[in-house]
């Protein structure tokens, strides 16, 4: 997993909440690549988004994910942020598709300023325009 995140230009991070905070099984996967040297994520543009069915959207783990992200040097993208709440009415679980559109618009975007910072922190990322 470091080797393939290493040679990545860019890393999603998507997550529910749990208990206000991450999953501990993510925070384990931080935990454990915080070990590994050279640290592949140091200097990754990286792009958080969380879900959650209540209303703010996963904002809690969000934070808690910065703070642990801070310690493995990330760059992570701070706008667009993508929270998800009330999740249940914008997914179509049976099919586990994504149903609104204009969540789907706004994740658009931030995947955009993810290239963008990629582009600008990793100079030989290709321009996907």
């Amino acid at each position: 997993m470091a080797g393939q995140i290493r040679a990545a230009d860019g890393l999603i991070i998507v997550t529910p909440e749990y208990n206000y905070s991450l999953p501990g099984v993510l925070k384990n996967a931080l935990d454990w690549l915080s070990r590994v040297a050279p640290q592949p994520l140091a200097g990754k543009p990286v792009a958080l988004q969380t879900v959650s069915p209540g209303a703010i959207g996963g904002a809690r783990a969000q934070y808690h994910l910065r703070q642990t992200l801070v310690f493995l040097d990330a760059f992570v993208l701070n706008k667009p942020e993508v929270m998800i709440g009330q999740a249940m009415s914008k997914f179509d679980a049976e099919n586990l598709r994504l149903t609104d559109e204009p969540t789907r618009a706004y994740l658009t975007r931030q995947i955009a300023a993810l290239g963008a910072l990629a582009r600008q922190v990793s100079p030989h990322t290709p321009d996907a325009g």
